[in-house]
Formats: C-alpha cells, sequence, structure tokens
C-alpha cells in the first residue's frame, strides 16, 4: 500500500468512466463516503474484540463486511439498486437514534448511529454502473484498516484527497497546511482537561493535532475522556465526513461532538451563555467568502456584515472562556479594514489580550489563494481586566535561505517556525524575555487607537518596498474587491432597517 497516489489515482480512473460522475469534486466525495463505511467496518471489527458486548447500529446487511468485502458479490443493477434503495435511505433517515434504555452499550449504539446519520444527511451516490462501482469497492477492500501499516497509509490518502481537493478548486475553504497548524497548536498549547473547539473545523485538521498534542503530554489518557474535550462545527457535508473519519482513525469511536452545521446560524449571538463557552478556540476560518442573507441578523446591530471571517471573529471572541486562549487565521483584509472591521478589533482589544500577531509570508496558502495571512494569538481577560490590550508583538515569519515562495512540491515546515518558538516566551510573566529582533516589534494601544485600530503595521526595520508581482497585486485587487463586496452588504442592512423604520 506504498503507492497511495496510484491507488486513487486508479480509483478516480475508474469513476471518469461512470456517466454519473461529473467533475473531480463528485469524484472525491463518492470516494470519501466509500472510504468511511470501510473504516468504520475494519474500526467495529476491532470493537468487537474490545466490548464483550458490542453492537453495530447498521443492520447486518448494510455492514460493509456483508454486502462490499465479497470480491465475487453484489454487482451491476443490483448493487446499484442495494445502495440507492436501501443502504443510502437507511443511513440517512432509518437508523434508531434514539435509547430509553438506561444501559451504557445502548446509549453508546445511539449517538453511533446518529453521528452515522449526520455525516450521511447530504451525501449522494453518485456513480450509476454498478459493474464500476464493484470495481472502485474491490480497489477499497485491499485496505485494511486494522493494520497499523495501513491505518498510517491512510494519513497518506488524507493528504492525496486533499491535493485533488485543491484541484477541484475548493480546498481552500477548509484546508491549513500542516506546519501552520502544528507551530498554532504548539503555541497554545491545549491542556489535558481543556474543551478545545474549531467552529469551522474543515477535515479536523486543528482538531486531531490538539489530540496528538495531548497525547504525546499525557500517554495514559484515555480516548473517551479525550473525546470529550473535543469540539468541532463543520457545515459542509464532504470536509465534515473527512473529519468524522479523522477521528476515529485517531481512536474516537463516536465523534459525536463534531457537527454538520453551520455555526454562524445555528444559534443568535446572545443566545451562548457560560455553559458553551470553551478554554481555547483554534481555527482558520474561510474567508473571501459572503454569508447567505440573514445569518448576520443573529449578530448584534454594530457586529453585523455578511463577510464570514468577520463573523467568526466576532463569535470567537464570544465563545471564549475567561482566560480563555485562542489563535485564528485571518487575511491582511481583517488587520486594515474600517467600518465594522474597526469596531470589531476594537472589541478584540478591549475584552481579550492580543498579544501576537504572526504576519505569515506569500504562498503559505498557495495555490488556494495569494492573499497574504496572519495569525493572532489572545487570551480573554474578565471584565474587570478590560482594556485588557495594551501592547502587541508583530512576528514577521521569513522565508527560509534559498526560497522565494512556497508551492505545492515545497510548502512550508514546521521546522521553520523554531525561532519564533525560541523567542516567544511565556504569557504568565507578560512575555518579559522578549526582545525587538529584525523580525519582531511591538506597537503600543495608543499608537493603533490614533491608527483608528488599524492593525497592519509593517516592519519598522525593513524599509517600505513597492510591491509589483502580479500574483501579489492580483489578490490585492481580489482582496479590495471582497472589502467592498462586503461594505455594500452593510449598506443593504442598514438601508434596509431605515426602510422598515419609515
Amino acid at each position: 500500500m506504498s503507492n497511495v497516489s496510484g491507488i486513487i489515482k486508479s480509483i478516480q480512473d475508474i469513476m471518469r468512466k461512470d456517466v454519473g460522475v461529473d467533475g473531480d469534486a463528485q469524484r472525491i466525495s463518492q470516494l470519501v463516503w466509500l472510504f468511511f463505511l470501510k473504516i468504520y467496518d475494519d474500526r467495529e471489527e476491532q470493537l468487537e474484540y474490545i466490548e464483550d458486548d458490542f453492537q453495530s447500529p447498521l443492520p447486518e446487511k448494510l455492514r460493509w463486511r456483508n454486502w462490499a468485502a465479497n470480491a465475487e458479490g453484489m454487482t451491476g443493477e443490483d448493487l446499484g439498486d442495494f445502495i440507492n434503495l436501501e443502504l443510502f435511505p437507511t443511513l440517512k433517515e432509518q437508523l434508531d437514534t434514539s435509547s430509553s434504555s438506561e444501559k451504557a452499550a445502548d446509549q453508546e449504539n445511539a449517538r453511533r448511529a446518529s453521528m452515522i446519520q449526520s455525516v450521511f444527511e447530504d451525501t449522494y451516490n453518485y456513480m450509476k454502473s454498478g459493474t464500476l462501482l464493484r470495481q472502485v469497492i474491490n480497489k477499497i477492500c485491499e485496505i485494511d484498516f486494522n493494520s497499523t501499516d495501513d491505518q498510517h497509509t491512510f494519513g497518506n490518502i488524507y493528504e492525496q484527497i486533499l491535493k485533488d481537493l485543491q484541484s477541484a478548486g475548493n480546498a481552500g475553504e477548509f484546508y491549513t497546511p500542516r506546519a501552520v497548524t502544528r507551530f498554532i497548536v504548539d503555541r497554545i498549547d491545549p491542556q489535558l482537561s481543556e474543551s478545545v473547539l474549531d467552529p469551522a473545523c474543515g477535515t479536523g485538521g486543528f482538531l486531531s493535532c490538539s489530540m496528538e498534542h495531548k497525547r504525546q503530554r499525557h500517554e495514559k489518557i484515555q480516548d473517551e475522556v479525550l473525546a470529550e474535550t473535543i469540539h468541532g462545527v463543520e457545515k459542509k457535508a464532504l470536509p465534515h465526513m473527512l473529519c468524522i473519519t479523522n477521528m476515529i482513525l485517531h481512536g474516537i469511536d463516536i465523534p459525536s461532538q463534531i457537527l454538520h452545521d453551520n455555526m454562524l446560524s445555528r444559534r443568535a449571538y446572545t443566545d451562548y451563555s457560560d455553559k458553551d463557552r470553551v478554554d481555547v478556540i483554534v481555527t482558520n476560518p474561510p474567508f473571501g467568502g459572503m454569508e447567505e442573507d440573514g445569518v448576520e441578523n443573529q449578530f448584534p446591530a454594530n457586529l453585523r456584515t455578511r463577510e464570514t471571517a468577520d463573523l467568526f471573529m466576532a463569535l470567537v471572541i464570544k465563545l471564549l472562556k475567561d482566560n480563555g486562549r485562542a489563535a485564528v487565521v485571518l487575511p491582511d483584509g481583517f488587520l486594515f479594514g474600517e467600518g465594522m472591521k474597526s469596531r470589531l478589533k476594537e472589541k478584540l482589544l478591549t475584552e481579550c489580550h492580543l498579544h501576537t500577531i504572526v504576519r505569515l509570508p506569500n504562498g503559505v496558502f498557495n495555490p488556494y489563494t495569494g492573499i497574504k495571512t496572519n495569525i493572532l494569538f489572545f487570551t480573554k481577560k474578565p471584565e474587570s481586566q478590560w482594556p485588557a490590550t495594551q501592547s502587541v508583538w508583530y512576528y514577521e515569519h521569513p522565508y527560509p535561505e534559498g526560497v522565494k515562495n512556497y508551492n505545492k512540491t515545497k510548502p512550508m515546515r514546521f521546522e521553520e517556525f523554531a525561532t519564533e518558538c525560541d523567542w516567544w516566551g511565556d504569557e504568565t510573566d507578560g512575555f518579559k524575555s522578549r526582545q525587538s529582533t529584525p523580525q519582531a516589534w511591538q506597537v503600543s494601544i495608543e499608537d493603533i487607537k490614533a491608527r483608528q485600530y488599524n492593525l497592519d503595521i509593517k516592519n519598522p526595520h525593513v524599509e517600505e518596498q513597492q510591491q509589483h508581482d502580479p500574483e501579489e497585486l492580483l489578490a490585492l485587487y481580489q482582496q479590495q474587491q471582497t472589502e467592498i463586496q462586503g461594505l455594500r452588504g452593510e449598506l443593504q442592512t442598514v438601508l434596509a432597517a431605515a426602510l422598515v423604520r419609515e
């Protein structure tokens, strides 16, 4: 199973012969739900040995081993009818998700059923040919996810799927480079009992990294205890299914706290209470996009916008416990934006200690976007300590020696963050050890207020240079268009409110 890209390519070549599958995105979606069922069945095989009273939430006929595992089993029209008329209707709507029993096993079974149902509610079988589908299934059956080697192989399969999503043109909404994810979790340092949330969790990169971080520091931690501390929400079906699969392969058998929903619209901003707040939030919310009409009405009037990243940022501040920590990836447009963005930044600096902004170089998110990005690290403070921010440290991450840009074949590596980690210091003593360097500088809250909360502050150690790179100019243009669209949305909201009052 070493040639992962070759295996997936051969599967997708089979799918391309099918008239029902239109484009890479549908091929990937088809591949992911098939992998999910295979991985889930392999995990159930393990659980049957571990738990004396284990029961599958799936009817026997619908378990992978009973309809897919036999290479000479159902095919052609029989297979197509089984999947479309029995498998999918049952997985979507007919599993037993309620339990009146007080037995822990029955309650767990109901939770497993709910999890499977949520995974499949927006999932579809695109393949029309049962014969071609049998060929795909037989390829997948070659992998044993109870084998340590093949579990490791799925990590490579997962990466390959993300690369293919990138080619399909929509991966940028839910993929964060592994080096950035690892650096953020390393600096936030979630502790054993601390609750961790990613409100736009995509395929679960931040959550799985947080789990591994905890395991490395607490070798005897139980998976059940770990699962209770991990929370995620993802609105799109494909990344949500990948996230659930990711959690299962990381030892979380019932990742029921990974929700298929839109965090921005599932509840009004004012309805969140203390019991909803968490210790740690790590996220890379989608940016450059607009939410559908009406979502902004879930937020207070002074924070209303249709720009997705801004709404997520407002929600992050709301959902942090006092002294809770967060790291959020945001584009340059958030730093220099005006209007609602200025009000949001004032709220951030008042209620939270924004202690560090790491400015990432161009190309970190290539080829998804050329827009420059930043990581904002902050700690929510009790109201008695407001205004919480007295100064902000900036760190401009340089390219490694000999590198002029990142790309698919030469991405950013975690080792590049070693200088930041050495410089970082400790928040408990106010980061006393930090020193200004050619990459690091400090800006007072007075200077930030004088700039009308414009946080786009350039490195004072580097002379201003005029940028003429076409990709960067195009990215800036696209960012400006997004800003203009956001202002139009705000104007429409104001005008609509004015008309209602008249």
